[in-house]
């Protein structure tokens, strides 16, 4: 069931990301970065792994947290702290639900919330400068890691798991086979803040920042990433509070990604570091980016 999730999800992403370079990219970007794509791969390649390995590394300590007992001293269960502060406001949202609407919001939380992280990727790889996309990898990373912090000290439950009774699991009870690919990456005790909205917000504040280049991008992003957040607490997924964190911490990865990138070299920091010494192929790897 996990392949067929996962295939369905490749293909209709791969579709829109397809039909969003036509309508906001055009030809002339594809052709010329036909010619100067080695060029580009090697300006990103830096950040790229450092997202990659941050990735890595979180998919496994997310996993790991709950087993460490040591941090029992040191995490706070903030549930009802949360439910104390906003009341109700998850169960009004799913006194509004239609079918209709569930199923624009389930859309949403699965298929929009992946094109929405995928396709600025693409159209920022297709400029001849690649500090958007630099900027866009950095701030990437900056919220996996920082929102991993905050799950290692924070516990908290989403609402589906502290009323099941009340709030219903509205994307499980109509769509159960997306919990095959959800159950890969959430934990239960992992909602403050939502990554979901931290990452979607993220996207929008960077469209911003780049709307000179793709202004029709920008004006999209808005609504989309609107609506992921209102997906998660429709879902019953996560708290307004979880949500509210989850776009400041998308605004401070964005505005810290601005800040390091072009000002501090992730290679030269590793060279000085005597990095490249250390590793097989490190004299090719200072060769390829030509820096020292």
């Amino acid at each position: 069931m996990l392949v067929e999730v996962l295939t369905r999800l490749a293909l209709i992403v791969a579709l829109m990301v397809v039909l969003g370079v036509g309508v906001f990219a055009g030809r002339q970007r594809l052709v010329r970065t036909v010619r100067e794509w080695p060029t580009r791969v090697k300006a990103i390649a830096p950040i790229t792994v450092l997202l990659a390995t941050v990735l890595l590394f979180n998919s496994v300590a997310r996993q790991a947290v709950p087993e460490l007992s040591w941090l029992r001293l040191i995490r706070k269960e903030i549930t009802w702290t949360i439910y104390e502060t906003e009341g109700d406001l998850i169960l009004w949202l799913q006194a509004q639900a239609t079918p209709e609407v569930t199923a624009y919001f389930s859309f949403i939380y699965i298929y929009g919330y992946v094109f929405l992280l995928i396709f600025p990727v693409v159209v920022y790889f297709l400029l001849p400068n690649t500090r958007p996309l630099r900027e866009l990898f950095t701030a990437y990373t900056l919220n996996y890691t920082l929102g991993l912090v905050c799950y290692i000290l924070i516990i908290a439950y989403g609402p589906r798991n502290l009323e099941p009774e009340l709030i219903q699991a509205l994307l499980y009870d109509t769509y159960p086979q997306y919990q095959h690919l959800t159950r890969q990456v959430n934990r239960n005790t992992n909602v403050f803040p939502s990554l979901h909205t931290s990452l979607a917000a993220t996207v929008a504040f960077q469209a911003y920042r780049t709307r000179e280049i793709y202004f029709g991008w920008y004006l999209l992003t808005i609504p989309l990433a609107l609506s992921v957040a209102l997906s998660t607490m429709y879902l019953g997924i996560h708290w307004a509070i979880d949500v509210l964190a989850g776009i400041v911490l998308g605004w401070i990865a964005v505005v810290l990604a601005a800040r390091l990138v072009g000002r501090w070299s992730i290679y030269d920091a590793f060279a000085d570091a005597g990095g490249l010494e250390a590793i097989p192929g490190g004299n090719r790897l200072r060769s390829l980016f030509g820096r020292r």
